[in-house]
């Protein structure tokens, strides 16, 4: 009877320990600092996971920019370093040219998923990154250019303007000359005069306290922002059904949940930043319309310049229909 209680004892020990393996830790990192407008949608989907998956699947958070620089975030993800990433495409362009084109999104994502071009950019995805594309956290939220100097006209000749790869091609277009840096550096970029002003969506500048350091805002915003949930995807390979299925689930959450979010964020933030005493610049009819026109025409321009093929397939999908 000894024995037979001793053999159950290590069976039980057995199965516990296993049921334990079972549980995979994945390490996740955000391209923008905790607890800010672009790294929340992330958390909650973090929170999500951690809660449905408990003794199934775990994200240990690692953190934001701080834990890793945001431009580093895509090849940490490539390589196995951490294997979730929040990010948007503008910081890893090097590795992804094609990334560029998501801020050129004019179709909603939920047609996106209908009408192929999800599946064009999962492709892209695996064969660049080593990544799968799991979702998009942000909504529909504009671009804008902030500025320390006022302007007349559709015009940035003279003007020095902090860029990510997403304003690059615009801004040089008219006549801007741009510096790119990481978000951590652009008030002190202002503070110095280093930069004459910046692209920023219509949130998230009172995260980084740009507010104190901005005079105006240029209407209407241009694009829309996107920041993703991607997953090595070696990681997600070695996943099982149920763990990717906690996975997905968190994801889809969050992506419905990402409309009404940002359509309230965008409304409450145009409302503090007038409040804050930042002034919108507007154009006349032509100029509003050269301004938008040349928005999109040298964002594709960019695009399909670094990746001529996938780039007017992309243009395709990405599009609002004629």
């Amino acid at each position: 009877m000894r024995k037979l209680a001793a053999l159950s004892a290590l069976i039980l020990f057995g199965l516990t320990n296993l049921a334990a393996a079972e549980e995979v830790t994945l390490r996740a990192v955000s391209s923008f600092a905790e607890k800010t407008t672009y790294s929340r949608g992330f958390e909650r989907f973090i929170d999500r996971v951690n809660d449905a998956g408990k003794g199934v699947i775990h994200i240990n958070y690692i953190g934001g920019p701080k834990a890793m620089p945001p431009f580093e975030v895509g090849n940490a993800l490539k390589n196995g370093v951490i294997d979730v990433a929040n990010a948007t495409g503008a910081f890893y362009t090097n590795l992804m040219p094609e990334a560029d084109a998501w801020k050129l999104r004019q179709v909603p994502m939920a047609e996106l998923r209908r009408n192929g071009g999800l599946d064009a950019f999962a492709s892209l995805y695996g064969q660049k990154l080593n990544a799968i594309y799991l979702a998009n956290f942000v909504g529909e939220n504009p671009f804008h250019l902030y500025l320390n100097k006022k302007i007349a006209s559709p015009d940035l000749t003279g003007l020095k303007l902090r860029i990510t790869p997403v304003y690059r091609d615009f801004f040089q277009a008219l006549g801007g000359t741009v510096v790119q840096t990481a978000p951590g550096e652009v008030y002190t970029a202002l503070e110095r005069g280093v930069v004459d002003g910046y692209g920023w969506p219509i949130t998230g500048i009172f995260d980084l306290g740009w507010q104190e350091k901005t005079k105006y805002r240029v209407d209407p915003g241009f694009y829309t922002a996107e920041v993703s949930v991607l997953i090595n995807k070696s990681t997600w390979d070695k996943l099982t059904a149920e763990q990717k299925a906690v996975l997905q689930k968190a994801g889809a959450e969050g992506e419905a949940e990402a409309i009404p979010e940002f359509n309230k964020l965008n409304a409450e933030d145009t409302e503090r930043q007038a409040k804050a005493g930042i002034e919108p610049i507007t154009f006349d009819a032509a100029g509003t319309k050269r301004y938008l026109d040349q928005a999109y025409e040298a964002g594709w321009a960019g695009v399909i310049r670094q990746s001529p093929e996938q780039g007017v397939k992309l243009r395709g999908f990405l599009s609002k229909p004629q």
